[in-house]
């Protein structure tokens, strides 16, 4: 039972924390940009449903056009899907997890990198990764997703008071990307998605990353059915006019349903195997100040 125990944690870790992850355990004392109290150390603190809300969210940004456009032209999305979400899930554990010293300098590491994505989309338009407007979005869709997967499938008692919260918490991360009128509520947030609605397109890329998402590899063999369940869980995630757009037919009530029960099985052995998260350890940094 160990050995298993030891193995679904080694899996998790290596999606959730990979090589040159900062040391969650020090300096002593340190809260970061959020500190253990927060909204945002209780949302991100759960892999399953971070993972479900990571799947719909690309989805969800990659229905803008120009987002999409910098993915595919300045990115190894398409060879090394893995390694993207690796390094997604690097900078939100940094951000949220990691000492001050530490979240600031993965959010200059991504402004850098995003002062160099610059090109034309299909449809004619200049984009830039550093376009406030543009991060408002990436960043919208993003948060919009997490909270829904942890309200979904960890937290269904999560309050409108800690929901709010936890958006107005996490805008500071967007912020500090050089995102502009960031939503900090969830009713601000739900109206920004819905005013983006007419700038969202299925084009043939979006088709294509559906399918690099839906196969998307895992960590090894072991982790293989819980990924593919877990990208299920993310496009089911998805509001029913984004599964439409995407060619997808949303779910019935009882298939919805025994989803959920299928999702909260699986997380079961996660929740139970992983024992040093990132979370953990940041909560070790804390412990005794």
């Amino acid at each position: 039972m160990e050995a298993l125990r030891t193995r679904i944690e080694a899996s998790v870790i290596s999606i959730s924390r990979p090589p040159g992850s900062p040391d969650f355990r020090l300096p002593k004392g340190d809260p970061g940009l959020f500190g253990p109290d927060s909204a945002c150390w209780q949302v991100h603190s759960d892999f399953t449903s971070m993972l479900i809300g990571g799947v719909s969210a690309l989805l969800l940004q990659m229905l803008h056009p120009l987002p999409l456009a910098g993915v595919w032209d300045h990115s190894t999305f398409q060879q090394d899907m893995l390694g993207r979400l690796r390094g997604t899930a690097q900078f939100i554990a940094g951000t949220t997890f990691g000492n001050s010293a530490d979240a600031e300098r993965l959010i200059e590491r991504v402004r850098r990198i995003h002062a160099s994505v610059r090109g034309v989309a299909a449809d004619g338009r200049a984009y830039a990764a550093d376009d406030p407007a543009l991060l408002t979005w990436v960043h919208a869709a993003e948060v919009w997703c997490f909270l829904r997967a942890y309200v979904r499938y960890r937290n269904p008692d999560f309050s409108l008071a800690m929901q709010n919260r936890y958006l107005d918490e996490i805008a500071l991360v967007a912020e500090k990307l050089g995102a502009i009128d960031v939503p900090r509520n969830l009713k601000d947030l739900e109206s920004y998605i819905e005013s983006m609605r007419p700038q969202l397109r299925c084009e043939e890329r979006t088709l294509k990353t559906v399918q690099l998402v839906l196969n998307a590899p895992a960590p090894n063999a072991l982790a293989l059915p819980f990924t593919r369940l877990m990208t299920r869980a993310g496009v089911d995630l998805l509001p029913d006019w984004a599964k439409l757009q995407l060619g997808m037919t949303p779910l019935r009530p009882l298939q919805q349903a025994l989803l959920l029960h299928a999702v909260g099985l699986a997380a079961k052995p996660v929740r139970w195997a992983v024992r040093q998260s990132s979370a953990q350890l940041a909560r070790e940094r804390m412990a005794g100040y």
